[in-house]
This record gives structure tokens, C-alpha cells and sequence, in this order.
């Protein structure tokens, strides 16, 4: 052999052992891949289970039925889910002959598919078709991101393959057509076709609005039917000519369905209302169920609640009028809180947490972080001394200067009448008869007394302070309103609940509301308390608070005790009162009080502030 034809076997040897080296390395590499693919989906699935559990809105409801809140999911949109038995089959062969013809005969990729795509893009030199099977979807909205690059792809593939072993196809493709992205805040068919079309049920959609749902995957925001432009319009006949060529319609159905033209939804756009009630709403249901918070607006669930629409929208609307509040400080304003309940069920009507309350927010309503003053001698000194049947309204107590240990309380004007009768201490909130009382009841008595109502305190409270409202944690308007409803029903306790049932995504009831009325005091010191009350209203401290039905109420301040300020500062004002079928407590005050943030009004304008929104919801509830 020549030297020449030496060097050209030594060339080819070479050669030949680089193209050996680069196969057992591609089929190293490809044997990875092919590992890779078939471990990664199956891992991931093992995971992350509850992925395969689409998240969906819950719903609140008022007490009439009307959707007052759908709660939106984490990724800011709304979904509600359908079985695949609630949908039209014409709806589902649809979305299959659109997005995956051959869906039932590949095993999660679809191989043509992916092919076809593959050469288009290389004739086009672009990216614009990805090839991806219905599976593969799912896949990458359930678990992945939009990026685009080939280890994205081989992750995606290996979920849609793992998916394919887990799930029944039915299964897999009711997925899809709950998860789907459909524009504008939209996710699944259900959401769009009640968002686009004002449908509920599926089976109602009419067959254009089926090509035009099938129309939105490939481009929510250009092809939905609320998009500008002729483009929604010829994709949604682009639909409709695939549906005829694959035999799901007839031409003349086509041609049928061509001829509609989409008119949006009238869709109401009332004023959003009941932020705190939402919120009081949402912790009760998860108090009641054991579900957290995020279950609760994420699962699918539906809550009815107390509230009634028109109370809650005139609660809001008065709240939101300043001349009905004291002025405010320096550096924070003047905030209020108010809770209306029915006595005669103990549904909760309207409720709010400030004066421009938000999700979120702090809800005033129901944060037991305030003293309420003289509106509580109600409930620890005069209410336990009726029920005893050692005192009435006409009883005699004294009105003088007393120390009890080391607690001195005294007349707010200094003033000692030496001896008043019961009705006329309470009309004219006076401290001395009241703290003499709680003596006389026994503070273990009246705390007893107290509790039945609805308001239990803690050891901290064992003192005579109590008698004027000085607690160690405070109370929450909600609450108060509790307690005097029972004055207000004749010594029945019902139960405040802003929550009348909560039903599961498929219609299991969780939980229904029972009224478990309890006759807690007797009708004779409820009676005798009302009559009172009414006092307070017509004669008293409470006259700001007149309507036009009778008020049984009172009043209640809490001074601020401020170092350096002199002349009148207040912390709390209250109001608390009732008429034939609404009880409701109304608290003023400032979020922190300090030298630059006090009050100088007193308890008139909780009063005040009662009679103008209970005026007006008491005739709303009659409509």
C-alpha cells in the first residue's frame, strides 16, 4: 500500500471513529431524553396532586339570591367549572376538531401533528405553530410556563404523556374546557359563555356561540367575541366552515350560524357594596366549615348570606356623607363602624367596617378592640338588675359620691341628685346608681347576665369598672348589636350570622343555618329594658336618634384622658338601639386617639348617625 493510500485509510479510520464517538453520544443523549421524558411528567403529577384541581370562583349571595361578589382567583380571573355531561357534545367535538383532531388516537402527542407544524415553521422561519395535542395544553397551562424552548417542550411532553397514563381521556378533556383561557378574565367555557353570552347553561348555547367559545383559545384577546375589528367575526366563521367539513352541522345550519351578529351582554354595573360584609362573611363560613380562607374563595363555593342589597347600598351611601361625622384630626380621619341586625331571625342585614372599607381592610364591625361606655349599663348593670327581681324601673337608688376600694367613679358633671329613680338614671346616663347597682347584683351575677346576650369577658374584667364600660379588651359593634337584640325580641337570643348556608362546587350542602332560638332573659326585663330604652330616646341622651317608628336606645362615650389637652377629648362614641325589627350599633372614633387626633362631639352624633341610616334602611327592607 502506498504511503498515499496509507494516509487516506488513516483519514477515513478518523473520520469514521468521530462519526462513532458523535452516534454513542447522540444515543447517550437521546436515551436521556427518552428517560427524561418518561420520568419527569410522573414526577411532577406525584408532586403536585392538587394541580388537577382547577381552582374555581366561589360565589356570594345576598339574602334574595342576587350574586353580590364572585371571588377572583389568584391569577386575577374567574372561573366556574361544568362536568362534561353539563355541556353539549356539538360544543365538545368543536373544541377537538379545532385544537386536536386526532385527540382519541394519540396517547398525548400527536406526532403529524408536531411534524406538519415542524415543517411550516422551517418553510416560514418562524415559531408560529407549535403542534401541540389538547393534552399538551392542559400540560403546560397547569404546570409550565409560555416559554419557548426545546427543554420547555420536552418537559411538556413528558407531563402530557404522564397525564395520559393518570387520566381517562373524558377526564383530560373536561379539564381543558374548564381551564382554558377565554379572555377577558375569563376561564373555562362555563365563565365565558355566561361572561359573553349571558348563559348559565351550557346546553342553552346556540350553535354560533359554540363556534365563536371555539374561536377564542388561539387568540383570547383578538378573538373573542368582544374584540374590535372583523377578526373575532372570521375566526368564528373559519369555526364554523371546520365544524360543516368534519359533518358536525349541515351547510344550511352554517350558513345560519354566519348570519348572527354577536350583541354584548348588558351586564349591571352597580356600585360594588359590602367589602366588610364580604369579609365578615368569608371568616364566619371558614369558622363554621374548619376551611381555610383560601379554600373558601378559590373552591368553588357558594355562600348565601343575611345581607339585604338595598340596606347595605344605603349604609354605604350615608357613610359616605361627611356632614354626618365629627371633624377630623390632624394627621388621620374621623373613622365609623355599624352593624344592623333582624332581631327576629338574627340575620345580619348590613354591616361595615369604615367609612370606606376594602377587601382586606380593617373591619371595625367585628374587631372586639373597643370600650363602649355608658351604652353598656344595659347589659351589665341594669339589664342583671331587672332579671334578679330585686329592682324595676321605679326602684330608688342612690346618687351620691361613693369609693369602692380603690375605684372612685364619678357623675360626668359632677353633679349628685342624692337619689333617682332606675328609668331616670338610665335616661340620663348617670354613673353613680349605675356602679352602686352592679355592686348590689354581684359582678359575678351580671357577667352571667352579660354572657347570655352574647358577650362573654374575659377574667381581666372582674372589676366595677365594667359598670361604665371600661373593659380590658373592648367590644365590636356587632357585638353590641347582638346583645340588645334581646332586649329587642323579648329576651330571645338568635344567633348574628352573616352566613345562611355554604354549598360545595357540586352542590353539597356544608352547611345551612338553624335558628336555635333560646329564651335567654325573661320577657318581663326585656319589656321593662325596652320601655326604658324608649325613655332614653324621647327624653334622654338618645333624642338625636328619633325616627319615624319607635327607638329603644343608648348612648355611650369614652373620654381620652389626654396629658397636655385640656377642655373635652373623647375616644369612643356610641349609639345602640333598636326599632320593631332592626337592632344596630353604631361606633365613632378614630383609629388611633392622641393629642392631634380626638374628638370634641359626643355620643349625639352616633345618635345622629343611627336615625339617618336606619330611617332610610327600615324603609328598604319593606320594598
Amino acid at each position: 500500500m502506498s504511503r498515499l493510500d496509507a494516509g487516506v485509510v488513516r483519514k477515513l479510520q478518523h473520520v469514521f471513529y468521530i462519526a462513532f464517538d458523535l452516534a454513542v453520544v447522540s444515543a447517550l443523549l437521546l436515551l436521556a431524553v427518552l428517560v427524561y421524558v418518561h420520568q419527569y411528567g410522573g414526577t411532577v403529577l406525584d408532586r403536585y396532586p392538587e394541580k388537577l384541581k382547577l381552582p374555581q370562583s366561589s360565589v356570594i349571595l345576598a339574602s334574595n339570591g342576587t350574586v353580590l361578589r364572585r371571588i377572583p382567583l389568584p391569577e386575577s380571573g374567574y372561573r366556574v367549572t361544568a362536568r362534561l355531561e353539563e355541556m353539549p357534545e356539538l360544543l365538545v367535538e368543536t373544541f377537538l376538531a379545532v385544537e386536536d383532531q386526532r385527540f382519541y388516537s394519540h396517547q398525548g402527542l400527536d406526532y403529524p401533528g408536531i411534524l406538519r407544524a415542524a415543517l411550516h415553521n422551517t418553510v416560514q422561519l418562524s415559531a408560529s405553530e407549535g403542534g401541540s395535542s389538547i393534552t399538551q395544553q392542559l400540560a403546560r397551562n397547569l404546570y409550565l410556563n409560555r416559554d419557548k424552548n426545546m427543554l420547555r417542550k420536552l418537559k411538556e411532553a413528558s407531563l402530557a404523556l404522564a397525564l395520559e397514563k393518570r387520566l381517562p381521556k373524558q377526564e383530560i378533556v373536561q379539564l381543558y374546557l374548564n381551564q382554558i383561557y377565554m379572555g377577558h378574565g375569563q376561564y373555562g367555557v362555563k365563565s365565558a359563555a355566561e361572561y359573553y353570552f349571558g348563559i348559565t347553561q351550557l346546553k342553552e348555547l346556540e350553535i354560533w356561540q359554540i363556534a365563536a367559545l371555539a374561536a377564542i383559545p388561539k387568540g383570547p384577546s383578538v378573538y373573542n367575541p368582544e374584540a374590535e375589528g372583523e377578526r373575532s367575526k372570521g375566526r368564528r366563521d373559519l369555526v364554523l366552515r371546520m365544524m360543516q367539513q368534519r359533518g358536525l352541522i349541515t351547510h344550511a345550519e352554517m350558513a345560519a350560524a354566519m348570519s348572527k351578529e354577536f350583541q354584548p351582554v348588558e351586564r349591571a354595573k352597580a356600585e360594588r357594596i359590602g367589602d366588610s360584609y364580604m369579609d365578615a362573611a368569608l371568616k364566619e363560613a371558614s369558622r363554621l366549615t374548619g376551611l381555610p380562607l383560601e379554600e373558601l374563595r378559590t373552591g368553588g363555593y357558594t355562600i348565601v348570606t343575611g345581607m339585604n342589597p338595598g340596606a347595605q347600598q344605603v349604609l354605604e351611601e350615608t357613610f359616605g356623607n361627611p356632614d354626618f361625622f365629627p371633624p377630623d384630626g390632624t394627621t388621620q380621619q374621623v373613622e365609623a363602624a355599624m352593624a344592623i341586625i333582624n332581631h327576629n331571625t338574627g340575620d345580619v342585614v348590613a354591616l361595615t367596617g369604615g367609612r370606606h372599607p376594602s377587601i382586606g381592610g380593617i373591619n371595625r364591625a367585628i374587631i372586639d378592640a373597643r370600650q363602649p361606655g355608658s351604652a353598656f349599663k344595659p347589659i351589665i348593670d341594669y339589664g342583671p338588675a331587672l332579671e334578679s327581681g330585686r329592682f324595676a324601673p321605679e326602684s330608688i337608688l342612690p346618687d351620691r359620691k361613693e369609693r369602692y376600694g380603690d375605684y372612685s367613679p364619678e357623675n360626668l358633671n359632677g353633679i349628685y341628685r342624692g337619689q333617682v329613680n332606675m328609668a331616670l338614671a338610665l335616661q340620663q346616663s348617670i354613673n353613680a346608681p349605675a356602679v352602686w347597682l352592679l355592686k348590689q347584683v354581684g359582678i359575678a351575677n351580671a357577667r352571667s347576665f352579660a354572657a347570655k346576650l352574647g358577650v362573654a369577658l374575659p377574667p381581666e374584667d372582674n372589676n366595677l369598672s365594667i359598670a361604665l364600660g371600661g373593659l380590658h379588651t373592648g367590644v365590636s359593634p356587632l357585638k353590641m348589636a347582638q346583645a340588645y337584640s334581646v332586649f329587642a325580641s323579648g329576651g330571645t337570643f338568635h344567633e348574628a350570622h352573616t352566613v345562611r348556608s355554604i354549598t360545595d362546587a357540586e352542590g353539597n350542602t356544608l352547611y345551612k343555618y338553624s335558628s336555635a332560638q333560646h329564651q335567654v332573659i325573661s320577657r318581663r326585663t326585656a319589656a321593662s329594658m325596652t320601655a326604658m330604652l324608649r325613655n332614653v330616646v324621647n327624653n334622654g341622651t338618645g333624642s338625636k336618634a328619633r325616627m319615624n317608628v319607635p327607638v329603644a336606645g343608648k348612648t355611650g362615650t369614652t373620654q381620652a384622658g389626654l396629658p397636655g389637652v385640656t377642655g373635652k377629648a373623647n375616644r369612643d362614641l356610641w349609639f345602640v338601639g333598636y326599632t320593631p325589627d332592626l337592632t344596630a350599633a353604631v361606633w365613632m372614633g378614630f383609629d388611633r386617639t392622641d393629642k392631634d387626633n380626638y374628638m370634641t362631639a359626643g355620643s349625639g352624633k352616633a345618635a345622629g348617625l343611627f336615625s339617618a341610616v336606619m330611617n332610610k334602611v327600615y324603609a328598604s327592607t319593606r320594598r
